[in-house]
């Protein structure tokens, strides 16, 4: 179960395997001419002949029916986009299991990968977890950590995390089919959460190294944006051409930017043709 290129990673790491059946989100149109656009998962779901199932929902008794038929041993949600019920939970012989973002119990919700950038974090990585009630509460099965790259964005660590969920996510595989997957409760006291970014505006009052981490975990979606013009790269150190702004600690050069209605473009090239921007 899953949507996106993060967990089209998972199911090309899963074709040695007897996967019966693929669910994704149903597709929708996208860009100008609103034309339909399957899902990465469904595009690689059809190449390998696999049944693909795009329900609206998981609440009815129609999806739930279409899963039991297909008698299932392990489920593994990735990335998916529909909450899973609680029969769910409990359908598959062996196991329904999560692919994650994080190193739980860190960073549990919907946005583990630009959280921890935005925080300034130095470690992630991916987990493999027992689904149960509560989101991304369950046991830990297996997890790798990588760094934090100084220069990285949310679209360079998605990349590399979308491998390493495949990769332990296969791993996990293996070990439910010997029979001996471990499972590690989560320490409830070291709990944090990372929900939907649903705000983008940069708060300037925070420091120089706080609005850097914040553009970069942000980029390339949904974009840090600032008085209606998206921020795409910045510098903390000072960069010929750039657009210096004085945070609430530091310096931060803005350099590359996109304004309302415009293209993507450096500061430098803006400035010469519009004078300094008011960014805010």
């Amino acid at each position: 179960m899953g949507t996106p290129d993060f967990a089209a990673a998972s199911l090309e790491a899963l074709s040695g395997e007897n996967v019966v059946g693929v669910f994704t989100k149903p597709d929708k149109p996208k860009g100008r001419g609103m034309k339909v656009v399957y899902s990465p998962v469904k595009e690689l779901a059809l190449t390998r002949n696999i049944p693909v199932f795009q329900p609206e929902t998981l609440k009815d008794d129609d999806a739930f029916d279409a899963v039991s038929a297909l008698e299932p041993d392990l489920i593994a949600v990735v990335a998916y986009g529909l909450f899973l019920p609680e029969r769910y939970l409990k359908l598959p012989k062996v196991a329904c299991i999560n692919v994650h973002g994080s190193l739980l119990p860190k960073y549990r919700g919907a946005a583990p990968i630009q959280q921890a950038i935005i925080d300034g974090e130095t470690v992630t990585g991916v987990c493999t977890m027992h689904m149960v009630k509560e989101m991304d509460a369950g046991d830990v099965i297996l997890s790798k950590s990588t760094d934090i790259l100084e220069n990285d964005t949310y679209g360079t660590l998605h990349d590399r995390l979308k491998m390493l969920g495949a990769d332990i996510l296969l791993e996990t595989a293996a070990l439910f089919k010997a029979g001996n997957a471990p499972r590690t409760p989560q320490d409830g006291e070291l709990v944090t959460f990372a929900p939907p970014i649903t705000n983008t505006a940069v708060d300037w009052t925070k420091s120089a190294r706080e609005v850097y981490n914040y553009i970069r975990g942000l980029h390339p979606f949904p974009c840090a944006s600032s008085n209606g013009f998206k921020l795409h790269a910045a510098s903390l150190n000072e960069v010929k051409g750039a657009l210096r702004v004085e945070c609430g600690g530091g310096s931060l050069w803005i350099t590359e930017l996109q304004a309302p209605g415009g293209r993507r473009m450096s500061a430098a090239d803006y400035m010469r043709g519009h004078g300094v921007p008011d960014i805010g």
